[in-house]
């Protein structure tokens, strides 16, 4: 678990640093806000079409093979994208990178389905994600000071590809990949991929999921968080990211709780205790986002603690809603589910956020993008995940009568 760990970890570092690093690339290559945008926009459609890719691929070789190789050895396109010399470069050399970072999520994700039972999933999710991201959070605001030096932003990309290479070869040589299926082995043998698809979309709840990521406004707070501190409130590009910091922590300790918290309530009411739980997490990140981003708090400490209650708030998600969609899938169709709602449908969604929030972002100005698309959204999402209630339980019903 951590060595599984320690390369999602890197990946989503790898993929995350543009947000940090764009103000110094920005002045390297002199862009726009919306180059940002385009930039994260790439990232999330390689993982749209790849992350399916990687899926199909593990599907007929192993999970441990493709994860190496995706996950570990192309990190070295990173290292290609810190010696780019114009824009057109580093946005090509960046999505090569993507290709290899869309394996991380469904696969492992598929993989902790098969480690744990329904009554644990909250935790181990909230616990990987915990990881995640205090790895990410100790990582990124560390890069983000490397942006001091001429031409830190390079450096920064050279040194997350030379250890995300060391995480695909810890994977190597410490990972032991599950069977399928855990302690219920199943076989995927004559069930293929366009097979599987059919499979969860026609689970009422996993439908309902994949809309909810229309709803996810808060992907565009970690995507120009940085960004509008330096572009709305005048911060340097090395103090903005400092808010990397609180909000990572916070993200780690909402993960853990939301985790614990979900199990919990899953455990005294498994019809609708981890769909309260997500529901209430949705109206609390939205509250506080609307203060964290629509006044001017002078200085950078006072953001820092409305984004470490961001973090926190996002946080709770992973502990709750990927045991939501492991609890209503069929074991052998869970890697695919996944490809589908955190590489496909989350990846054109934020890829539509990062377009749309950096275009919008040049004309109205991101405090007002932040409004309506992450303030407003989320209490719409919040609404929206009433429509569970009904169908949660028989699908779940039917998943656990599926394993046999």
């Amino acid at each position: 678990m951590w060595t599984l760990g320690g390369v999602a970890v890197l990946d989503t570092a790898e993929t995350s640093a543009i947000a940090v690093l764009f103000p110094a690339i920005r002045q390297t290559f002199g862009l726009s806000l919306s180059a940002l945008g385009l930039l994260g926009a790439i990232v999330k459609l390689a993982g749209v079409v790849f992350g399916p890719f990687w899926v199909w691929v593990a599907r007929r070789t192993s999970r441990k093979g493709v994860l190496v190789v995706a996950c570990g050895l192309w990190s070295g396109w990173g290292v290609a994208a810190g010696f780019a010399q114009s824009f057109t470069q580093l946005l090509v050399l960046y999505a090569v990178l993507a290709v290899g970072c869309a394996a991380a999520d469904p696969i492992v994700n598929d993989v902790v389905g098969d480690l744990f039972g329904d009554r644990a999933r909250g935790r181990a999710a909230g616990g990987l994600y915990a990881l995640l991201v205090l790895g990410s959070t100790a990582l990124l605001p560390t890069i983000g000071q490397l942006t001091r030096l001429p031409d830190g932003w390079r450096i920064g990309l050279w040194v997350l590809s030379g250890l995300g290479v060391l995480s695909g070869l810890a994977l190597l040589l410490f990972f032991e990949e599950p069977p399928v299926g855990g302690k219920r082995p199943v076989t995927r043998a004559g069930d293929g991929t366009w097979q599987a698809v059919r499979t969860v979309l026609k689970v009422p709840t996993f439908r309902l999921m994949l809309g909810s990521r229309l709803l996810s406004g808060h992907l565009l707070v970690l995507s120009f968080g940085v960004v509008y501190l330096v572009d709305e409130h005048h911060f340097d590009n090395a103090t903005a990211a400092l808010v990397i910091l609180p909000f990572g922590l916070g993200y780690v300790v909402g993960a853990l709780t939301g985790g614990v918290v979900g199990d919990r309530r899953h455990a005294r009411d498994p019809r609708s205790g981890r769909i309260k739980v997500l529901q209430l997490a949705q109206v609390s990140f939205a509250v506080v986002a609307f203060f964290g981003t629509q006044f001017d708090w002078g200085g950078i400490g006072v953001f820092a603690v409305f984004f470490a209650g961001m973090g926190f708030l996002q946080g709770v998600n992973p502990g709750v809603n990927r045991p939501i969609v492991m609890a209503v899938v069929p074991a052998r169709a869970r890697g695919v589910a996944f490809a589908m709602y955190l590489s496909v449908f989350e990846g054109l969604v934020w890829a539509t956020y990062q377009v749309g929030g950096g275009y919008l972002g040049d004309v109205f100005g991101l405090e007002a993008v932040f409004l309506v698309g992450v303030v407003g959204l989320m209490l719409v999402n919040a609404a929206y995940l009433t429509l569970l209630y009904r169908c949660y339980p028989r699908d779940a019903a039917r998943a656990r009568d599926d394993a046999g």
